[in-house]
């Protein structure tokens, strides 16, 4: 196939075309070699909102084996690939969940297991990112507008999505994901009405009015729909209408709470289609479904008004009602509390809990890292933990090396093959016998990424970086928990001690910033504005900016962070113990040789676990301290005590900086002094941790003095990344969870 592919692309004709022809007609040409399994036995099906699923161009080539012969031939034509950098990300995601959805679609290709995925084709991506003075200003991102080449219309196999008030037209979409087996994304497209076509047009679209909550329910119910009618046709033509044997062949994993919708429409067609009983149903239902919940924050757990949902899917909202019926028998059997029975309640009053309805029909429901599953565990579902102990498991994320390293990092792959023989691209494990004491062709590496990078920003953010700075980089969404206000206090800690003279020794640092704020996330952009506001006051003092300089990167995106993750040195993960459930972005900094300074939250934990306490840079409370400080703590207390603490948080409103009469920086002061109806002040316990964060930033800066010696603090990540692929992961869900066997 390869070979056939090859002489192809010797054979194109590439005179005169633009660069969206070229990528047009070579994408197709590769497109006619890659074909989907035919499966026999037991699949997985990845149920999500979102997939980040970056460019394609360049994976895909990879995952043929003819990336860099296929580079040499189209160069001799004149064609340079590295122009097809320019297409547009397909941002059809919005953070973690969403790129999480991606590495595991790519890993379970790479490594031959079955799995294909359900989502939405949105018109439009996340938004694109610009600042105006600034601010976050917000623009729609087309993504189609250079077409599609490596997704398939598949127009005969369109179905149709019924709500009470209207039908909207379920159209497919297959994305070929390649490795040892091609796998399948399958994105749906609404068409139909106005009305209808609203359903794709963006993701996560506003939900503070009652029709955006509207649309936010028929978008999770659309996809649900689109799949479970697809699933239940092809399993009908295979094996006849007795679904007894329905989980024999299928595994669906529910990504988060909003395709749980499809549990409620899979006991729907069976019931009135097929003429299963309800109970019949629902036990099928208890085989065939897994959750894998993301994140311990209340407001992210989906919770929807009954006569909302009831208003345009009355069926789907009797269907939980009757899981609820189902329920309690189950939980008076087990002699079950009123209390604990309405913790488990999947309707509790008037409200639906789509995450309780998750856990009780979940076969099986997972934390993603190992303490996210015990908060998961003792804080979440506690009731439910209690009674069915065993559906509880751990699958720490994990990211897929084919992107966050060999795509994104050929020169240190290339260093790692010369080291270790290319077994380790087959074999991550190899690189635990990486010798880290050689250092100085990782250090000549680091270098030419920082270049790279340097030279990307250069290009589309017109900022020249620091020539031979440290770069600390903290780049994810933009959320208070990830407290990227904590490290804006700490850069001016740093500002004003070096105004002062206090840091004689201190060596060129950049502090890099990318993230995208949700459009009605007022503080988020407070938060963008504010660390726009410091890079302007630290990147024009004269006295400061050959030592010191902020960078906040405009779109942030996949293409952006493959160039940032590779030239990094050290990896900002500072979220509040307890509140990251994992995270992603620390491993792929880690895999490409960063090291972590951070708290011990999340896979932070398991990062320092594998790597080692001394080559990370670990400060804050821990989740155990956090839980003990919630009823006692009081920042004023600590502000009081600690004048230069006092004196960067007071910059929000001594007029140091300013909003443009926004409100944004006063309404940050107020959340970290006085609170608000629904939490106290400092709820994210900044100035807990605040001043060990700078001194670990210090640390760092002092450490990297010793450019060998930190380099094998670097290239220790590198070497213990392996637990961290979601080579890994993918093998860990077949085995605990899906039952699946590779192909």
């Amino acid at each position: 196939m390869t070979e056939k592919l090859l002489q192809e692309l010797k054979e194109y004709d590439a005179a005169g075309k633009d660069i969206k022809t070229l990528y047009t007609e070579i994408s197709e040409l590769c497109m006619k070699y890659i074909a989907p399994e035919k499966r026999e036995g037991r699949t997985a099906y990845y149920l999500s909102i979102e997939y980040l699923m970056g460019r394609m161009f360049h994976n895909n080539l990879l995952e043929l084996g003819v990336l860099e012969e296929a580079e040499k031939i189209l160069s001799e034509k004149g064609v340079n690939i590295s122009d097809f950098e320019e297409i547009e990300d397909a941002a059809l995601g919005n953070g973690g969940l969403g790129r999480l959805a991606a590495c595991f679609l790519d890993s379970a290709a790479g490594c031959g297991y079955p799995l294909d995925g359900y989502g939405i084709r949105y018109k439009y991506g996340l938004f694109k990112q610009k600042f105006e003075n600034g601010e976050q200003a917000e623009s729609a991102d087309d993504w189609l507008i250079w077409g599609d080449p490596w997704s398939v219309r598949r127009e005969n196999e369109k179905r149709v999505v019924h709500f009470a008030d209207m039908d909207v037209t379920a159209v497919p979409y297959d994305m070929p994901i390649v490795g040892k087996s091609v796998n399948t994304l399958r994105l749906f497209a609404a068409e139909g009405s106005e009305q209808a076509q609203k359903i794709c047009e963006y993701l996560y679209p506003a939900d503070d009015t009652e029709e955006g909550k509207l649309l936010r329910i028929r978008q999770e119910y659309f996809l649900s729909a689109a799949a479970i009618g697809e699933l239940a046709e092809r399993y009908v033509e295979k094996h006849g209408r007795n679904f007894n044997e329905f989980a024999k062949y299928h595994s669906l994993q529910l990504n988060d709470t909003h395709a749980v919708m499809s549990v409620a429409e899979f006991i729907r067609l069976l019931t009135k289609n097929y003429g299963v009983s309800f109970a019949r149903a629902l036990d099928i239902a208890k085989r065939t479904f897994n959750y894998t919940n993301h994140t311990i924050l209340p407001e992210a757990l989906e919770c929807w008004n009954y006569a909302l949902m009831e208003k345009i899917l009355p069926e789907i909202a009797e269907v939980f009602k009757t899981i609820q019926i189902y329920a309690e028998r189950e939980w008076k059997r087990k002699k079950c509390s009123k209390e604990e029975i309405a913790a488990m309640s999947v309707l509790h009053g008037e409200s639906l809990s789509m995450a309780n309805a998750a856990v009780y029909v979940g076969e099986k429901v997972n934390g993603v890292a190992a303490i996210h599953s015990e908060l998961v565990k003792r804080n979440l579902f506690p009731v439910a933990y209690k009674y069915y102990p065993d559906k509880f498991q751990n699958v720490t994320n994990g990211i897929t090396q084919r992107r966050w390293l060999m795509l994104c990092n050929r020169e240190l792959s290339a260093l790692l093959d010369s080291k270790l023989t290319s077994a380790w691209r087959e074999d991550m494990t190899r690189l635990e016998t990486l010798d880290t004491t050689d250092t100085a062709e990782f250090i000549a590496v680091k270098a030419e990424k920082k270049k790279q990078l340097a030279e990307y920003i250069l290009r589309h953010d017109g900022i020249q970086l620091l020539d031979g700075a440290i770069v600390y980089a903290q780049v994810k969404r933009l959320h208070e928990y990830k407290r990227q206000l904590m490290t804006a206090f700490a850069i001016l800690r740093i500002y004003y001690d070096l105004k002062d003279g206090k840091l004689p020794d201190f060596r060129p640092s950049v502090f890099l910033f990318g993230a995208k704020a949700a459009s009605g996330y007022f503080r988020a952009k407070g938060i963008i504005k504010y660390l726009n506001e410091i890079a302007r006051l630290v990147n024009n003092d004269e006295q400061t900016n050959k030592l010191l300089q902020v960078v906040f990167v405009q779109n942030y995106n996949v293409s952006y962070a493959e160039k940032i993750v590779a030239g990094a040195d050290v990896s900002l993960q500072v979220s509040t113990a307890g509140f990251e459930a994992s995270g992603t972005g620390n491993m792929k900094f880690m895999l490409n040789g960063a090291v972590t300074c951070g708290t011990m939250d999340g896979a932070n934990i398991e990062i320092v676990e594998h790597a080692g306490k001394d080559n990370n840079y670990i400060f804050g409370a821990s989740v155990e301290e956090i839980e003990r400080l919630k009823d006692t703590y009081d920042p004023n207390e600590i502000l009081s005590q600690n004048p230069d603490l006092k004196r960067v948080a007071e910059t929000l409103t001594d007029g140091t900086f300013s909003d443009g009469g926004k409100g944004y920086f006063k309404e940050l002061y107020s959340s970290l002094t006085v609170g608000a109806h629904w939490h106290k002040p400092d709820h994210y316990f900044i100035f807990r941790d605040l001043p060990e964060y700078v001194d670990s930033l210090i640390s760092v800066n002092r450490d990297y003095g010793n450019k060998a010696a930190f380099a094998k603090k670097q290239m220790e990540n590198t070497a213990h990344a392996a637990f961290f692929s979601s080579d890994r992961a993918i093998a860990d869900y077949a085995r605990k969870i899906w039952n699946i066997e590779k192909a």
